[in-house]
């Protein structure tokens, strides 16, 4: 029962925020979203274990694809509509491999794949997302741009990983901090407006606007992100707070406090302890918040924001622009 719930809670804010868009974005997720139910129920314990993890997410990164590729008159959603899927499992897909890697219990709101099927079951549903996505890309003959663009972002996540595994423990520069969440975050979303720029068949320095605007979002997002880890409302974002700092993932909140707290010395202890507690993850997140470690990521964050605005192509359809910039402010203000 508790577990429905949270998968209803999760789809509650999932549609407000589909809601605040424009009606023709919205219609195009309903539709993305019973194309994937319907791709990974070809087996059943697969459609099983992956939809509860797949029915909580945002859309965000099919929704940015579909927005850009609407700046084309001709736009056909059953053309698009594997491409989209693609992104969103390729999306899931990661994310069932860093939970296995950061040994997460709680995804979404509901339990991992790794915790509730063990991390040899887990390592192959990701297998299988990645490969169910890249069939879906083979399949429609999206041309050699398209298949090159999703090779690399697979790519560049891998390396984001890991960098991140090899690093975790250790203080980051803030050229580090910003390298890793580039490849992990900002990538993803740059590539899905880099498609969409593709699928609408822009000019070269449109498509360039929008992959700088999704860069943007994307840095942005995850900046966000860091912040809701330590300081978000547990029931709203589904996760324990500091679950990074007990896996040894150094953030920018982190790297903030350590440049300015009288305190460094406490929380470097407390972050190069590979056995934290709640304890010391209240003391660390205390320190942040005696810094304002808060507001000055959130400064950083609308700045990249303002730069996404910025370099949203003049060109393109003013409502395109209208949801792109809607979709900028969810992503600055969002609390999940």
């Amino acid at each position: 029962m508790i577990k429905c719930i949270k998968i209803l809670i999760g789809w509650v804010r999932y549609l407000n925020f589909i809601s605040t868009l424009n009606e023709t974005a919205s219609e195009d997720v309903k539709e993305l979203n019973n194309f994937i139910e319907e791709t990974v129920k070809e087996d059943s314990f697969i459609g099983e274990a992956s939809l509860p993890l797949l029915r909580g997410g945002k859309r965000l990164r099919p929704l940015l694809f579909f927005v850009c590729a609407r700046t084309n008159e001709n736009f056909s959603l059953k053309k698009m509509l594997p491409l989209a899927a693609a992104l969103e499992l390729i999306h899931t897909a990661s994310l069932v491999h860093d939970d296995i890697l950061d040994q997460s219990k709680i995804r979404r709101g509901v339990f991992t794949a790794n915790a509730k099927y063990g991390p040899q079951i887990a390592v192959l549903l990701g297998d299988y997302l990645f490969a169910k996505a890249f069939q879906l890309v083979s399949e429609n003959n999206y041309g050699d741009e398209v298949a090159l663009t999703l090779s690399k972002l697979v790519k560049d996540l891998c390396i984001g990983e890991i960098t991140q595994d090899r690093s975790l423990f250790q203080i980051p520069t803030m050229t580090e901090y910003y390298e890793k969440i580039r490849l992990k975050t900002a990538v993803f979303l740059a590539s899905c407006c880099r498609l969409g720029g593709i699928a609408a068949e822009l000019e070269q320095k449109d498509i360039d606007s929008l992959t700088n605007y999704g860069t943007n979002l994307g840095l942005a997002f995850q900046i966000i992100d860091d912040l809701l880890d330590l300081f978000g409302d547990v029931k709203v974002t589904g996760k324990a707070l500091g679950g990074d700092l007990k896996s040894g993932v150094i953030t920018l909140p982190i790297i903030r406090a350590l440049e300015v707290s009288e305190e460094a010395d406490i929380l470097r202890s407390i972050i190069k302890n590979t056995d934290v507690n709640d304890s010391d993850i209240n003391r660390a997140i205390e320190i942040m918040k005696n810094v304002n470690s808060v507001e000055y990521c959130k400064m950083r964050a609308y700045a990249h924001i303002n730069a996404a605005r910025i370099n949203l192509p003049k060109k393109i359809d003013k409502s395109v622009s209208i949801t792109l910039e809607k979709i900028a402010d969810f992503v600055i203000d969002r609390t999940w």
